[in-house]
């Protein structure tokens, strides 16, 4: 950067000088041509004075007329050297301009070929950065590389481990018409599900809401029951039917959806401690028919493990099991179009 601005200064000063030396040139000329213009004036004035005087005296020496003839010799060489002064003068100033035209298109040239070297620069700046960022990128790949390498030796020096999987035999689905016990697996926790216990509470509900006079949607709750309670909503309806011949009225009501949970969070007994003599599955299940009875589990996907070691466990005992996958923020529900579990 420091020898391109050099390399301008001495363009630009060499141009300058250049034009100095011309100006100061035609100054001097204009000087000289400003004297001689002056002493031409003079003498001539002295020449006229002389021929007036000539005239007056209408006489003339030959000395004087010598003089007057070497006065207009010089008057008229004087007046040459004034006429080619002033075509020098004119000829210094058309090459006074055109120095300067020329002057002013290298400075052109030069502005241009800077921009054009900014230009270059400015690119080349930015392919420096980009190469920059490659050789990074390039290196961070590199060192993934031979971490995983590492890993792969770290893991071929390991001994080799055999996982056992135990395959349990799933029959044909079928739909559960039986005794049917309701658990709930959640946190790793397993608890009891009163569904049949609760369905039986609703069901009193309605016969005493059967005798009221208010129609329309209603919600309510019963429970607690073994720690759960169950909200519903109902809508009860008067209409008219036709009975033997006879139109009567008659009331209708019906369930519109139902929700299951417990009273607090979390609830169960942990899933390490179910299968100990005289625990939940033994309380739950003493007196049951295996052949008869199918038991379904809610279970929510932090305890899909559990559910599978559950699994076995009844499998064990003889008891078909069937899975009711819950997502995390959901509880239990149902409905008038609700289905029946599927055991396996």
């Amino acid at each position: 950067m420091n020898i391109e601005r050099k390399k301008r200064q001495t363009v630009e000063l060499g141009y300058d000088s250049f034009l100095d030396i011309v100006a100061n040139l035609v100054g001097i000329l204009i000087i000289l041509v400003v004297v001689l213009g002056a002493q031409s004036s003079s003498r001539i004035e002295e020449i006229k004075q002389q021929t007036d005087a000539i005239n007056t005296s209408r006489t003339a020496s030959p000395d004087l007329i010598e003089r007057l003839n070497d006065q207009a010799r010089r008057s008229s060489a004087a007046q040459q050297d004034s006429d080619r002064l002033e075509q020098l003068i004119v000829k210094q100033q058309q090459i006074v301009n055109q120095r300067v035209r020329e002057r002013d298109l290298l400075l052109d040239l030069l502005n241009q070929a800077e921009a054009t070297w900014k230009e270059a620069k400015t690119s080349f700046d930015d392919k420096r950065v980009a190469n920059a960022e490659r050789l990074s990128d390039y290196q961070e790949e590199l060192n993934r590389i031979a971490q995983l390498e590492r890993e792969i030796e770290r893991l071929s020096n390991q001994p080799q481990t055999v996982t056992e999987l135990q395959h349990l035999p799933t029959p044909m689905a079928k739909t559960v018409f039986g005794d049917e016990i309701h658990f709930r697996l959640k946190g790793n926790n397993l608890s009891v599900v009163p569904v049949e216990q609760l369905l039986a509470e609703i069901k009193n509900n309605f016969e005493r809401i059967s005798f009221g006079s208010k129609e329309g949607k209603q919600e309510s709750a019963v429970g607690p029951l073994r720690g759960y309670i169950a909200r519903y909503e109902l809508e009860k309806t008067k209409g008219t039917i036709n009975r033997g011949g006879q139109i009567q009225t008659a009331t209708r009501i019906q369930l519109l959806n139902l929700s299951i949970e417990p009273l607090q969070e979390p609830y169960g007994t942990p899933f390490a401690h179910i299968s100990k003599p005289g625990e939940l599955l033994d309380v739950e299940l003493a007196g049951r028919d295996p052949a008869s009875t199918t038991i379904t589990v809610w279970v929510y996907p932090d305890s899909f493990r559990a559910f599978r070691s559950l699994k076995e466990i009844l499998y064990q005992k003889g008891f078909a099991t069937a899975a009711r996958p819950l997502p995390m923020e959901h509880v239990i529900s149902g409905g008038p179009d609700g289905t029946r579990s599927q055991a396996q």
